[in-house]
């Protein structure tokens, strides 16, 4: 399927659809790492939906909390390495898990570090093997082709 797009709010439409697209790619990869485990649960009833709900409530957190918890734990993050890096990831997750209650449960805190740390490796993985290639290819073409 093809969607060509020649109007005034082009590059809107544009952006919305590379988002979409990453939140997309996002969702099957948090699909697949919350299979890995049996402490995580997600409703099962819609757990598409709920899993991207679930991806779009961490892309919301990571773009106005994160932030200010990354700054306020530059010390912290200093002294260990960068290790203390995923703990700022888990806590996004379980801000999540408080947010969309019985849908989304991390039950085992490591459980919960490790699927933490596996969402960043397989997210990076995901955008450079599949979706920054796409978006290039659309924008090479000049058209948006989802």
């Amino acid at each position: 399927m093809q969607l060509v797009i020649k109007e005034k709010n082009s590059e809107r439409i544009n952006r919305f659809l590379d988002w979409l697209l990453y939140m997309i790619g996002y969702t099957l990869v948090f699909i697949l790492v919350t299979n890995m485990f049996k402490s995580i649960y997600i409703d099962i009833n819609h757990s598409y939906i709920y899993s991207f709900v679930a991806v779009v409530i961490i892309y919301i957190l990571n773009k106005t909390i994160k932030p200010a918890l990354v700054t306020l734990t530059i010390p912290i993050t200093g002294l260990t390495l960068g290790l203390f890096y995923p703990f700022i990831n888990l806590f996004i997750l379980k801000l999540v898990d408080w947010i969309m209650g019985s849908h989304f449960q991390l039950e085992n805190i490591k459980i919960a570090l490790l699927v933490a740390i596996l969402l960043s490796v397989m997210n990076i993985i995901m955008e450079e093997i599949i979706i920054k290639p796409i978006i290039k290819r659309v924008k090479k073409n000049g058209k948006s082709s989802i």
